[in-house]
């Protein structure tokens, strides 16, 4: 999906976050840069991702907007955050967004499973077109 598109930038954006997103990229926690490296430059099936993607008024870690899905990486942080957490699902979610979850402690030591279940992942899987129809 283009960044240009209409369906990207119809999404509803929080610009009063643009710094915070700026640097959360900058500061970035060990699983966000590990998994990172493994996301950037299509090299996840050729998909594209934003990282650090001001949605409303969240930031989530990634952002595949060709398949409208949002990668989260949830640390001990989270456990102190439920009702917070719940309300940000159900927003994303309310847009049509797929949210996967992923835990940290995952990312640290089980990288290669963690690509691989991404790689298979029912909401990271493009349909192939149908008959008669050429992709754009």
């Amino acid at each position: 999906m283009n960044r240009n598109t209409k369906q990207y930038k119809s999404l509803p954006y929080n610009s009063n976050l643009k710094q915070k997103a700026k640097d959360l990229r900058k500061a970035g926690n060990l699983s966000e840069i590990l998994l990172w490296i493994r996301l950037k430059n299509g090299q996840l099936d050729g998909l594209d991702f934003d990282r650090q993607k001001i949605i409303g008024d969240y930031i989530v870690d990634f952002f595949c907007p060709e398949l409208n899905t949002v990668i989260e990486i949830d640390g001990y942080s989270h456990d102190l955050k439920v009702e917070y957490d719940e309300k940000r699902e159900k927003f994303l979610t309310g847009l049509g967004l797929n949210v996967i979850h992923i835990l940290d402690v995952d990312v640290k030591k089980n990288l290669q499973d963690v690509v691989k279940m991404l790689k298979d992942h029912p909401a990271l899987k493009r349909t192939p077109p149908k008959r008669g129809i050429t992709a754009l």
